[in-house]
This record gives C-alpha cells, sequence and structure tokens, in this order.
C-alpha cells in the first residue's frame, strides 16, 4: 500500500525532537547549555519578576534531590502513594499556622497561584448551584488569574475602581457592584502591580453582611508578609483570622523559594473545600477523584515544597524577610531621588511599581528605561497603563536583592539620564489606526508575522531583548485588541513564521 507516494514501511524521516538514535546525558545538557544562554538569569537578583532565590545554595540542593525522589510519584491515587498525603498535610499545615489557621484548616497543594485562583472561583460557583449566571466582583486590580477563571468557568467578572493614588480596592465601589448573581468577592494582599494590600477586613467584612465569600489573593504576599511582619513592617491583618475571609491562596514557588509549581488553596471550612473538588464514576474506568485540576502530575514539586520549608526553617525566612524589606527601603528611597522617576502608592510587600513624576516635566519613556536597564544586567517588568491606572516598571525584591540594591539603583540613574534626550514614548499613530481597524483574528501564523515588521517590531538577533517598540504600541491600544495580539503573536511565536 501506498501514501502520498510512499509505502507503509518508509520510516519517516528523523525529526530533532526525536533523533533516531538515542543520545547521551553530557551531550544533552550540553545543548541544554546553549539553548538557555539567552534566558534572564535565574539566581542572584538581577531578575526582578518571575524567579524568587533564596540565595541559598545548599537549599536548592534539597529542593532538587527530594524533587527527583519523588518525580515518578503519581498524585493522581493518594491512597497508593501515601506519601503524597504525610508530605501536603505538612506543606498545607505549615502555610494554614502561618495565616491565621491551624492543623484543621481544610486546603489543597497546587500547582501555582493561578490554579489555586481557579479552584476558589469553581468552590465558590459550585456552592451556589442556585445561581445561573454567576459573578465574581473583583478590584481592578486583581491578577489576571481571575478573568481566566471566569472564562474558563463562565462566570461573569465585574471590576470596580481602585482609588487612583493608593491603588487600594475600594470597598464602596464593589459593595455597588454586589447583586443577588455575586458568588464571590476578591481582595489582593498585595496586589501584583502595586504591591500594596487592599482592606481586606471592610471588603470582607461587607461580603459577610451579604452572605458571599470572600477570597484574599496572596499568591505573592501570603508566605511574604508574616515575615515581613517580625521584621518591623506594618502589616494590616489579611489572612483567614479576619472575619469574612473565607479561602485564600499563597504560592510556596514565591518567597516560599521553593520549586516551581507550588502554591496552597486555604479554606475557612470543609464544606468550601469539598467544592473545589472533581469526581466522576460516569465512566468504566476507574472512578476518579481529584482535588486539583490535574489527574496525573508528578509529586516532585510537593516534595521540593516540603524540603525547602524544612531546609531553611522559620529563621531562614526570618532573614529573608529581614534582607528583602531592607532592599525594598533601600529601592525605594533611591528611586525617589532619581530626576523624572517615583515610586506609585506606597507598598506593604517588597514589590514596587516605579512610574514617572508628573512634577518632572516631560515623562521619561519607561518601555526604552527597562531595555536599557536589561541591557546593563537588570531585567525590570514593564505594566502596561489600564483605566486611568498608569504604565510603570514593576520590580519584585528577594531575599537576595540586598546584595545588589546598590547596584540596581546606579544602574537605574544611568539609564534614566541615557533615556531623558527620547522623551515621552511615542508609538507610531498610523500603526496604531491600523491595528484598530483591522481583525487580527482573520490572519493566519504567517501574515501575522509578515505585519510585524511593518508595525516597527524586530525581534531578530540583537533586536530580541529590545521591547520598547513592542510595550509602546501595546500601550497605545485598547486592552482587548491587546489581548488579540499577544494571542497571535504568542501563536506565530510556536510557529516556523517566527520561532525559528
Amino acid at each position: 500500500m501506498t501514501t502520498h507516494g510512499k509505502t507503509a514501511t518508509d520510516a519517516p524521516a528523523a525529526h530533532p525532537g526525536l533523533p533516531e538514535t538515542g543520545r547521551s546525558g553530557a551531550d544533552l545538557l550540553a545543548e541544554l547549555a546553549v539553548l538557555t544562554a539567552a534566558d534572564l538569569p535565574t539566581r542572584g537578583g538581577s531578575t526582578t519578576a518571575y524567579v524568587y532565590d533564596s540565595g541559598r545554595p545548599e537549599v536548592r540542593e534539597a529542593a532538587e534531590r527530594a524533587y527527583l525522589t519523588m518525580m515518578e510519584v503519581n498524585g493522581l491515587d493518594p491512597t497508593a502513594f501515601p506519601s503524597i498525603v504525610a508530605l501536603e498535610r505538612q506543606v498545607v499545615g505549615a502555610t494554614a499556622a502561618r495565616l491565621g489557621g491551624d492543623d484543621s484548616t481544610p486546603g489543597i497543594f497546587t500547582s501555582g497561584g493561578t490554579e489555586s485562583i481557579i479552584l476558589a472561583v469553581k468552590a465558590a460557583r459550585d456552592a451556589r448551584p442556585d445561581v445561573l449566571a454567576p459573578e465574581i466582583v473583583v478590584p481592578v486590580t486583581a491578577h489576571a488569574a481571575f478573568h481566566k477563571a471566569g472564562s474558563y468557568l463562565r462566570v461573569a467578572v465585574r471590576t470596580a475602581p481602585v482609588d487612583p493614588t493608593t491603588f487600594r480596592a475600594d470597598p464602596a465601589a464593589m459593595a455597588e457592584l454586589c447583586n443577588e448573581n455575586t458568588v464571590l468577592v476578591v481582595a489582593s494582599a498585595p496586589s501584583y502591580a502595586h504591591g500594596v494590600i487592599d482592606p481586606v477586613a471592610e471588603i470582607a467584612a461587607d461580603a459577610a453582611a451579604r452572605g458571599i465569600p470572600c477570597h484574599v489573593d496572596a499568591c505573592v504576599g501570603g508566605w511574604l508578609l508574616p515575615w515581613l511582619a517580625e521584621a518591623g513592617a506594618t502589616v494590616p491583618a489579611f489572612d483567614l483570622s479576619v472575619l469574612g475571609v473565607t479561602s485564600l491562596s499563597c504560592d510556596l514557588h514565591k518567597f516560599g523559594y521553593a520549586p516551581k509549581g507550588v502554591s496552597v488553596l486555604l479554606f475557612r471550612d470543609e464544606a468550601l473545600r469539598l467544592d473545589a473538588y472533581y469526581a466522576c464514576a460516569s465512566w468504566p474506568g476507574y472512578t476518579v477523584v481529584n482535588s486539583t485540576i490535574q489527574s496525573s502530575k508528578g509529586a516532585g514539586p510537593l516534595a521540593g515544597a516540603w524540603a525547602t520549608l524544612q531546609a531553611l526553617g522559620a529563621d531562614g525566612y526570618r532573614e529573608l524577610g529581614r534582607a528583602a524589606l531592607s532592599a525594598t527601603r533601600r529601592l525605594i528611597s533611591g528611586v525617589e531621588e532619581i530626576d523624572g522617576l517615583t515610586v506609585l502608592g506606597t507598598p506593604e510587600a517588597t514589590l514596587v511599581a516605579i512610574g514617572t513624576d508628573p512634577a518632572a516635566g516631560a515623562p521619561l519613556d519607561l518601555f526604552a528605561l527597562a531595555d536599557e536597564t536589561r541591557a546593563r544586567g537588570f531585567f525590570l517588568q514593564p505594566q502596561l497603563s489600564l483605566d486611568g491606572l498608569p504604565a510603570n516598571l514593576h520590580l519584585t525584591l528577594t531575599g537576595v536583592s540586598e546584595r545588589g540594591v546598590e547596584e540596581l539603583l546606579t544602574v537605574l540613574r544611568e539609564c534614566a539620564d541615557a533615556v531623558r534626550p527620547l522623551g515621552p514614548p511615542t508609538p507610531p499613530a498610523d500603526i496604531v489606526d491600523l491595528l484598530t481597524q483591522v481583525d487580527l483574528t482573520e490572519l493566519d501564523n504567517a501574515s501575522f508575522a509578515a505585519l510585524l515588521p511593518a508595525a516597527g517590531v524586530d525581534l531578530s538577533g540583537e533586536n530580541a531583548a529590545r521591547m520598547a517598540p513592542v510595550n509602546r504600541l501595546l500601550d497605545a491600544l485598547p486592552a482587548k485588541t491587546r489581548e488579540v495580539i499577544v494571542t497571535r503573536f504568542l501563536s506565530a511565536l510556536y510557529s516556523p513564521y517566527l520561532g525559528g
């Protein structure tokens, strides 16, 4: 038999993803070294987003060895692998004990903050089967994961404005959006974008008075804030000790310094946790019961988290919290001394948003500033403007940031001087008009990739790290248009037309 000119016995051509003959481990590691050469560094504190470094090699080694030990253990069935239950009880219990609970506090170990948030929304939705058109109310600064949860679970997301000066949620504005369809209200501790803690007690009390659950997104701050309080920071109450808070998410792969893939979702009571679970006996295979979105899942992250908590201990986290707080305070004071820059709001965690100072004349091009600092060894995360909230550069300070904060401030000063002559960011008006009129969803990957140079976007060679033209363009577009563009970009990036 032949198929398109080939016989059935013809072997397919070799592909780089599957060589004809197996390769040695040394060869593979050598190739990985080449492939990761252009990646942002994951240690040392110069990448102020995405990664969290304890600066303790022995802790990382303990986590790595524990991870590998449990890598092939399948979390699908805890009755087959009772080690999962033992480890999860310890990790969830330790998290609950720091956040207003104890060993009896119901919790779920998840793969990250987004999964924790999706499950929190699912639990709130499923707890109210009488609500046919469920809604959640969030401040506009709430993490994008709530919008993702709404999209996945068909729950409407209603966003309330925040205070334009403090960037904290406005309890009155949130209360105004609540109605008979509201199944959950949300507060952040802190919000990722600006590092400020919403008025959790006020939001939760209003929710409780209306009979609505309240989730606190403490993914980034849950494990950090108690240690900052011990180091002398003023931290308002935000956890399960607050009346009306019914669930809380806390990522241990952030300031818990555990390997990626580690978050904990806590509940005030068992009933709400049961609504997060999923079970299925309506098929002829094994009965499925899942505490998370995933079914099969390696226990490596769980073991890595357990080992990290054990290796660092309270004293280790206490010192990391002190160092991160010290670095943050120094960064804030240093930024305020740089002409044209200012810190947005009053950060209560170790997350800082740097904006332009309106009193300094023409605003600096923050996107060009981000490119300049990256070229000099420091990655600052650009954040676009939205609903009157200004564009800014985001930094997350960790336990190792204290060692390099003075160098970071020096680089910031030098880069601010370098970009000041450029003036404010000026996206090409004609391209902005074009992109708001073209139906980008109709383009295939090849056509979209071909459109990028016309939009002034060149990601080839050394320009790959120069994202200012992209960010200027996106910042000038409506949020919905931005979403279409970045979705098309991601699709093209993994295609041969852009990804290579």
